[in-house]
C-alpha cells in the first residue's frame, strides 16, 4: 500500500539514505583510527610508568611494556563497544545505562592512562617547576635569617652606647662629679664593673659579624649554582641529584644564620645588668660621704635598670621576628610533581585525557547521525528501503528456490508416468 508523502518526507528519505552512505565509509577506516589513537596514549602511558618504575633492567622495561599494552588493548575494546552499540541503541534505558558506562570507563581511563599521558607531556617541566618553587623557599628563607642576624647586630650600636655612658659617669666618679667624693670608690667600682660587662658583649656581638656576611655570601653563591641548575638543559633527574646536594648545604647554612642571632643572648646579658649587681661597701671616710655614696648608687642603679631594659625591649623585638620556615627539598617522580603543580600544567592535562576521550566525541557525532536517519526513513516503506543490490540477491534466490522447485517436481512427475505405462501394458495383455 502506496502512502502519501510530502516533499519533506522525501527529503528526509533522501537525506537519510546519504546519511547511511557516508556511515558506510566512514566505518572503513574507523577501526584503524581508534587503533591508531589507542596506541598512541599507550606509547605514552609507557613512558609515564617508565618514570615511576625503579631500576632500568629488562623486567621494568616488560613491566611497563605490559601496562601499556593493556592499557591500548582497553581504550581500544572500549570504544569499539560504545561506538557500535550507544548510537544503535533507541530506548531511553539502554541509552541511559550505556551513557552510565561511558562515564565510568571514561574515569577508569583517566585513572589508569590520562595521569601517566600528562607525565609524559609535562613531567620534566613539573620537575623544574618543582625546583623553581624549592629554590624560591630557600631563597626567602635565607633572607630571612640573614635579615634576623644582622638586625642582632643591630643592637651592637646600643649596647656600645650604653657602655660609653657608663664609662664617662666612671670618669666623672672619679673626678668627683658624681657623689662629690673623688676617687674610685664604690661608686666608681659599679660603673666601671657594668661599663666592663656591656663591653664583652659588644665583642662578642662584633665577633659574630664577619661569619655572618661570610656564611651569606656562601649561601648566595649556592643559590646561583642552583638557579643555574633549574634553568640548563639536560636530563632533569640528573639535574635533581645536584639540586638535593646543593641544598642539604644550603640549609646547613640557614641554620647557622639562625643561630647567629645573638638577640637571646643580648636579652640574657640585659636581664644580668639589671639584677646582678653587686654593691660594694660603702667606704666613704665619714656618714655624710657614705649617704652621698649610697644616693649616688641608687641613682645609678635606676639608670642600670632603665638602660637594660631598653637593650631587653630591643633584643625581644628582634627575637619576636618571624623565623624563616624549616626547607627541605623533596625529590619528586615526574608523575607525582605533574599532579602537585597542575594548575600551572593545564594545555598538557587537556592534551593527555583528549587524547583518551576523543572516540567518546566520534559516539556522540555518529549517535546524532543515528537519529537522523531513524527520523529520515521514519515514514518509509519496505519498498524505500530495497536497494538494486538487494533486489538482484532478492532475484537471484527467487531464481534459485525456482529452480530447486523443478528439481524436486520432476521425480515425481517420472513415476507418475511410469505407472501409468504399465497400466496400458497390463491392460494390453
Amino acid at each position: 500500500m502506496t502512502q502519501n508523502r510530502t516533499v519533506e518526507d522525501v527529503q528526509l528519505l533522501q537525506s537519510a539514505k546519504d546519511l547511511e552512505e557516508y556511515i558506510r565509509w566512514l566505518n572503513t577506516f574507523t577501526p584503524a583510527a581508534l587503533a591508531i589513537i589507542a596506541t598512541a596514549s599507550g606509547i605514552y602511558t609507557y613512558l609515564g610508568v617508565s618514570s615511576l618504575l625503579d631500576g632500568n633492567g629488562a623486567l621494568t622495561t616488560l613491566a611497563a611494556l605490559c601496562y601499556a599494552t593493556a592499557v591500548s588493548i582497553g581504550i581500544y575494546v572500549f570504544w569499539s563497544y560504545i561506538i557500535t552499540l550507544l548510537p544503535a541503541m533507541r530506548s531511553a534505558q539502554g541509552i541511559f545505562g550505556l551513557s552510565l558506562a561511558v562515564v565510568v570507563g571514561s574515569c577508569a581511563i583517566i585513572a589508569m592512562s590520562s595521569w601517566l599521558n600528562a607525565a609524559a607531556l609535562a613531567g620534566a617541566a613539573a620537575v623544574e617547576q618543582h625546583l623553581a618553587k624549592t629554590l624560591e623557599k630557600y631563597q626567602t628563607s635565607l633572607e630571612q635569617a640573614h635579615n634576623i642576624s644582622v638586625s642582632a647586630q643591630g643592637l651592637e650600636s646600643e649596647i656600645e652606647r650604653s657602655a660609653r655612658k657608663f664609662s664617662d659617669l666612671a670618669t666623672q666618679e672619679n673626678e668627683g662629679n658624681l657623689s662629690g667624693t673623688p676617687g674610685r670608690g664604690a661608686v666608681f667600682r659599679i660603673l666601671t664593673q657594668k661599663s666592663d660587662e656591656l663591653v664583652q658583649l659588644r665583642d662578642i656581638i662584633a665577633k659574630e659579624k664577619d661569619s655572618i656576611r661570610s656564611e651569606f655570601e656562601k649561601g648566595n653563591a649556592i643559590l646561583g649554582q642552583m638557579r643555574s641548575i633549574v634553568s640548563e638543559t639536560g636530563p632533569v633527574a640528573e639535574r635533581s641529584v645536584l639540586f638535593a646536594e646543593l641544598s642539604v648545604e644550603l640549609a646547613g647554612i640557614i641554620t647557622k644564620l639562625r643561630q647567629a642571632s645573638v638577640a637571646p643572648l643580648v636579652k640574657r646579658a640585659a636581664v644580668d645588668l639589671r639584677e646582678s649587681v653587686i654593691q660594694p661597701e660603702l667606704d666613704g671616710r665619714t656618714k655624710v660621704v657614705r649617704k652621698d655614696q649610697a644616693s649616688t648608687i641608687h641613682a645609678v642603679l635606676e639608670a642600670l635598670k632603665s638602660r637594660a631594659k631598653t637593650i631587653e625591649n630591643a633584643a625581644q623585638e628582634v627575637i619576636d621576628m618571624e623565623m624563616p620556615k624549616d626547607t627541605t627539598y623533596v625529590s619528586l617522580s615526574t608523575a607525582d610533581a605533574v599532579i602537585k603543580y597542575a594548575d600551572n600544567f593545564y594545555p598538557s592535562w587537556a592534551g593527555a585525557i583528549a587524547i583518551d576521550l576523543l572516540p567518546g566525541v566520534l559516539v556522540f557525532i555518529l549517535a546524532i547521525t543515528k537519529g537522523a536517519i531513524r527520523t529520515g526513513r521514519r515514514k518509509s516503506t519496505i519498498e524505500d528501503r530495497i536497494t538494486l543490490a538487494d533486489m538482484k540477491v532478492a532475484m537471484a534466490a527467487l531464481r534459485e528456490i525456482d529452480g530447486n522447485i523443478k528439481n524436486s517436481d520432476q521425480p515425481f512427475e517420472l513415476k507418475k508416468n511410469h505407472k501409468s505405462k504399465g497400466l496400458i501394458q497390463n491392460g494390453a495383455v
